[in-house]
């Protein structure tokens, strides 16, 4: 049950970009109100994450749960019935924000309920796999529904999450439920909602106004100041929103930024990937989501592994690897041409796209909330989560801009190279820091009665 907000999120995602040519034709919108359908669900999720994470902390993970994930499916259904585009859009907003609280709620209430060890590795493998199941059916599934009407690719979710809903009310305890002490921070909560809100839609819109140009650099000085004020909020106020002393922990910031570059480089390829199977090479919309399938397939199948893959190794060896495997399958797409060849570059480079997500997306998670006490649980999954939707976004605004930077109506094997190139130099990026948490690392015996596994 709470493995079916991650799958819904994943469903959602991957289902609404494949429906969007079918969108902009029937409600009319021009291409710079279509990339809203997939922009405003962005600013909700990732601007009211770390408010909704830690929400879930101190109001109670069960009941946050349950309201957002009726608010989500209440969304979802206005959404797939509006015949107009700002009204879709807006309803792809509110789904944003169900999704922020509902997110680390489900998170967290895994964390609290499973103690760090096999056991939370294990449920935290599975709850990744779900995630990956749910985006490559998604994938299938759009191209499908696609055929049919547009709408069933955002009715579709209705029904899974009132299912869950049912299934949330009978399972998830009452009662007893531990929650952190404090009051709201209300002034750290509009800051940094504010600045999260404010920095997506820049870099969202950063390609269109220009990187350099006085509203750009206008909003991106705004960011900074709402920063300033919510850091300086944090280290004053009694009950701060975030603690910021959470951040010292080396293995935890070391998840972030890898969530991050996993989630940024991996959102721009997938963009870049879609121009050059469907708008260069003229693939259907079933076939480009099949090109992609084998990647999400391998982490659904392997995710539920990687528990004891952590147990036995470490988190740390795991995310190297998988940094070194994003790294590989980056680099075989460089060698796109118009004649892409599916054995020696199309399914070799999303194998290792798909081993990279398997190894990385559930170990990023243990190490995110391991040490972290279970009244910050739903903190540490909110910073976890905002960092993955942040780090899509911006990665994502840069690439654009790559690909449009030639004028070009569509994107050349040139420009489609240079924007690969952008996901390649981040997952290096992202491998450096990676090698840094083995530094002087020693082997780590196992404990009795249970198997230790590495925290790095």
């Amino acid at each position: 049950m709470l493995c079916a907000v991650v799958f819904l999120d994943a469903l959602d995602v991957s289902m609404v970009g494949v429906a969007l040519p079918a969108i902009q034709h029937d409600l009319s919108l021009d291409t710079s109100s279509l990339q809203w359908v997939v922009s405003g669900y962005v600013l909700g999720y990732g601007g009211l994450l770390l408010l909704g994470g830690r929400t879930a902390d101190l109001l109670g993970r069960r009941k946050v749960f349950l309201i957002a994930l009726a608010v989500f499916a209440v969304a979802s259904l206005f959404g797939g019935v509006v015949d107009d585009g700002g009204w879709l859009i807006a309803a792809r907003f509110v789904k944003g924000v169900a999704a922020a609280f509902t997110a680390p709620a489900a998170l967290s209430i895994i964390t609290t309920t499973f103690p760090e060890g096999p056991e939370r590795n294990k449920a935290l493998s599975i709850f990744t796999a779900c995630g990956a199941s749910g985006y490559s059916l998604g994938l299938v599934l759009s191209g499908l529904l696609t055929e049919i009407g547009w709408r069933w690719t955002l009715l579709m979710p209705v029904p899974v999450a009132i299912v869950a809903l049912v299934a949330a009310l009978k399972v998830l305890p009452r009662g007893r439920e531990e929650r952190a002490e404090g009051g709201h921070d209300l002034v750290g909560a509009v800051t940094i909602t504010a600045s999260m809100l404010l920095l997506v839609y820049t870099v969202v819109q950063a390609p269109e106004a220009g990187w350099a140009s006085v509203r750009t650099i206008g909003s991106l000085v705004a960011v900074a100041a709402l920063l300033g004020v919510f850091v300086l909020t944090e280290l004053r106020v009694r009950h701060p929103l975030v603690r910021l002393g959470i951040l010292r922990s080396g293995h935890i910031v070391r998840a972030n930024l890898g969530l991050v570059i996993l989630m940024g480089s991996y959102v721009a390829f997938q963009f870049v990937a879609m121009q050059y199977f469907q708008n260069m090479l003229g693939w259907s919309a079933l076939g480009t989501a099949m090109a992609f399938l084998p990647a999400g397939l391998l982490v659904a199948v392997t995710s539920t592994k990687m528990g004891d893959f952590a147990d036995r190794f470490g988190t740390g060896k795991l995310i190297v690897i998988g940094a070194a495997a994003l790294a590989g399958g980056y680099a075989i797409f460089l060698g796109i041409d118009r004649n892409p060849s599916l054995g020696g570059m199309v399914l070799p480079g999303m194998v290792l796209l798909g081993i990279a997500f398997a190894l990385s997306f559930p170990s990023l998670n243990i190490q995110a909330t391991t040490g972290v006490d279970d009244d910050e649980q739903g903190l540490a999954s909110g910073l976890l989560n905002t960092s993955g939707q942040v780090g899509g976004a911006i990665v994502l605004a840069v690439v654009t801009a790559v690909l449009t930077s030639g004028g070009e109506g569509t994107p050349s094997i040139g420009s489609l190279r240079a924007a690969i190139v952008v996901s390649l130099v981040l997952a290096l990026v992202g491998l450096a820091i990676s090698a840094t948490g083995l530094r002087g690392r020693k082997p780590v015996a196992p404990p009795e009665p249970e198997p230790a596994y590495e925290t790095v």
